[in-house]
Parts: structure tokens; C-alpha cells; sequence
């Protein structure tokens, strides 16, 4: 398995890959992971991590295309190269841009290749604010369709990658496999100290807790949200922002505008925080916010505010649209008006909240099942490890 990520942090892809690891060792599979220098070591039975040189100048990787991921990634072709060199596998596995390698790997060393599509690249570009590099956004749409075109198979996580890959190869096997919430265990959250110690504070300062977890690049909305927050805070309305993620530089941005609205009492910033406690945080509101603007591939926090079971708002975007409906979310136009319309229509009506928030758990329970998860990996794995049958020679057609 080859994924150019930091591995591990508890962000986007990373999450992902984690999860796809740890169902292929439940299945039995033994895994070589080649991946970047940067992240912490997860131990997973059957799994090996093989990481590229460490990188003294290199401490941190931002999500998305980079400059920095691109020096990278040459080290990390050549990690992967020296690893096929060395032993001999089944499957090449890639994720995101490590998809090209598999183009080459899988051609030199007679391999399957298994594309794992997180998203579109030639889309995720335009995300970041490269679309106006034309030549770079075709070069990836030229790299995508050669990678559809000669993988063996393909995994999705929506509809929408779904009809990207039938739109390019019509004849592909293709899995959409969704995936799970972030969670420790199938059954629900654990309660915790630090969890009723978030409780007990907002309860003491009569809050009602608005959260959001994740990553804080451009896409998400949140300077979006932090002109909602300031509508919403004018309006009267006792809230509390919690804004869970966020590298160094990032909240130092957004903690500048709360300051700037006067909303230093009302916005709270943790930063990045272990998966645990950002569970913690999860069950301690009572409304959780997705506010993206940009993209089409489904965020994963969608998945562990599911399986919360609290009300769930969010922008009416394909990215959400795709898992959320108007029965087990409030959907709302991507602007602060809306967004802050949303805020208060769930802050004054208890009972929408709890119908919300019940519908939202009992789809998660029904829908998105760590026993589901593993049987469609297995599924496809069982396809490509599947021999073609053999012609017997009694019903073999005769030559002229």
C-alpha cells in the first residue's frame, strides 16, 4: 500500500487509510504501507510501516497538492520501487496521486493495482486554488484516465467518484466503500472524564455548544462560519463555537477575526486534539456544523456526526448532499445568512434538535456498519484474487 500522506494524523485521507488497514488485517492480509516520514507510528497486526527518509526541513504536510508533497512523493516512489524490488506482492494499493506509481509499478513488476479514489484529482486541484494552472489540472486529468484505465480495480466513497470512473471506464469493478465514523469501537462513544468536564463547563455558562471538527483549509467554510457565528451571537442567541482542528498558522488566522467580531467568548479554538477527545467534544454539543463551500468528495467528520447522534447542520453542497437529506439533517444555502439562519432555528427548537438527531443515528446504525465496511473490502479483494475459469475442452469451439 502506497499513500502519500502523513501517516498517521487524525485528518481526511489519513483516517481513511488507517481504516483500510486495519479492516485488511481483521481479513488476514499482511500489508508493507510505504508512506512519508512525517506522522505517528500506529501498531496494526499484519501491518508494516516502510517510511521514506526523514526530511530534516520537513516537519509538517498541509493538506492537499504542494510543492512539498511533490518533492516528497519522488522519495516515495522510490521507497515503493525498492520494496517490489525486494519482495514479491499481490496487490499494489495506492491512494490519491500515488495512483500514477501504480501506472508504472504494476506495469515493471506484473502486479494488480488497486486505485483507492478519495476524490478526483483534477478536481481537488481547482479545491485548493490551482485551477487556473490549466496545464497542471489537464496533465491530471490526462494522469486520472490513464489510471482508470489500466488499475484492475477501483474504490469509491460516493456516487459521484462512482460516476467519474463509468464516465472514463464503463468496464472497471468498482467498490464504493463508505467510510466509518471515528469511532473506538462499533457500539457508540464512550463517555469520559474530559467529556463531562466539557458538559459541566458549558452547562455552568448556560452555552449551547455548536461544534465543528476537522480540518480548517479554505474549502471547509469556516470563514463562513465566522460570520454566521457573529449574526448569531448580535441576535442574542447564548451559543458557544467549538472549532476542533486547525494547524498553528490556521487558528491563529481565525482566532484574530473572533477577536476582531468580539466574539472571543463565544469561539473556542483547541487545535488539533487526539481522536479520543475530539469524541469527547462531538458528544458535548448539541448541534454539529459542517458549513463547506467547495468540493464534491463526502468530509469524513459526515460519518462520526452520523453515528453521534446529535442535529446536524449543514451546507446544502454536493460534498454533503450525497449522505445527508432533509430527514436526518438541516440543510441550508452556503451563506452566513443561512448558515445563521440554520444556528437559531436548531438553538430555539429543542424538539427539531432531538428528531434530528435521533433520525441521523438509527441511518448511521442502519447504513454505515463496521461489519458492511469489511465485507465490501473483501468483496473486492475476493474479485481480483478470484482465478478467470478455466474453458473445459469438451465445450471448447473447434478451429476451422
Amino acid at each position: 500500500m502506497i499513500a502519500p500522506e502523513p501517516f498517521f494524523e487524525p485528518r481526511g485521507t489519513p483516517i481513511s487509510v488507517l481504516q483500510r488497514l486495519r479492516a485488511l488485517s481483521s481479513l488476514g492480509h499482511t500489508v508493507d504501507l510505504v508512506t512519508y516520514h512525517v506522522g505517528e507510528d500506529v501498531a496494526i497486526g499484519g501491518v508494516t510501516l516502510h517510511r521514506i527518509p526523514r526530511i530534516p526541513f520537513v516537519g509538517r504536510i498541509k493538506a492537499g497538492p504542494s510543492l512539498v508533497k511533490l518533492f516528497l512523493d519522488g522519495f516515495l516512489f522510490w521507497r515503493a520501487f525498492g520494496r517490489l524490488c525486494r519482495e514479491r506482492y499481490q496487490v499494489i494499493h495506492t491512494h490519491e496521486e500515488a495512483a500514477f506509481f501504480g501506472i508504472v509499478l504494476s506495469a515493471i513488476f506484473r502486479t494488480r493495482h488497486v486505485y483507492d479514489m478519495h476524490s478526483s484529482l483534477p478536481r481537488q486541484l481547482e479545491n485548493f486554488g490551482f485551477g487556473a494552472i490549466w496545464p497542471a489540472v489537464k496533465l491530471f486529468q490526462w494522469l486520472e484516465r490513464a489510471v482508470l484505465n489500466t488499475c484492475d480495480a477501483v474504490i469509491t466513497v460516493g456516487e459521484d467518484l462512482e460516476q467519474v470512473v463509468r464516465t472514463i471506464n464503463p468496464g472497471i469493478p468498482v467498490q464504493r466503500i463508505d467510510n466509518l465514523a471515528m469511532t473506538q469501537d462499533r457500539d457508540g462513544y464512550r463517555e469520559s472524564p474530559s467529556l463531562r468536564e466539557l458538559q459541566e463547563g458549558f452547562r455552568r455558562k448556560g452555552y449551547l455548544p455548536i461544534v465543528y471538527t476537522g480540518s480548517f483549509e479554505r474549502y471547509q467554510g469556516l470563514d463562513m462560519l465566522m460570520e454566521c457565528a457573529g449574526i448569531v451571537v448580535r441576535s442574542g442567541a447564548k451559543v458557544v463555537f467549538v472549532l476542533v482542528g486547525g494547524k498553528e498558522d490556521q487558528v491563529r488566522v481565525l482566532k484574530l477575526a473572533a477577536r476582531n467580531q468580539g466574539l472571543t467568548e463565544q469561539i473556542v479554538f483547541t487545535g488539533i486534539v487526539p481522536p479520543e477527545k475530539a469524541l469527547a467534544y462531538l458528544q458535548s454539543a448539541e448541534i454539529l456544523v459542517s458549513p463547506r463551500i467547495a468540493g464534491t468528495s463526502i468530509p469524513l467528520k459526515i460519518y462520526s456526526y452520523l453515528h453521534a447522534g446529535k442535529a446536524i447542520l449543514a451546507t446544502r453542497v454536493p460534498a454533503h448532499s450525497q449522505v445527508l437529506n432533509d430527514e436526518i439533517a438541516l440543510l441550508v444555502d452556503p451563506t452566513p445568512q443561512a448558515l445563521a439562519e440554520g444556528v437559531l432555528r436548531l438553538a430555539g427548537d429543542p424538539e427539531v434538535r432531538r428528531g434530528l438527531a435521533q433520525n441521523s443515528k438509527d441511518f448511521a446504525r442502519r447504513r454505515y456498519d463496521l461489519a458492511v465496511y469489511t465485507s465490501d473490502l473483501e468483496a473486492l479483494y475476493g474479485d481480483i484474487f478470484r482465478p478467470a475459469p478455466l474453458v473445459d475442452a469438451a465445450v471448447r469451439p473447434t478451429e476451422n
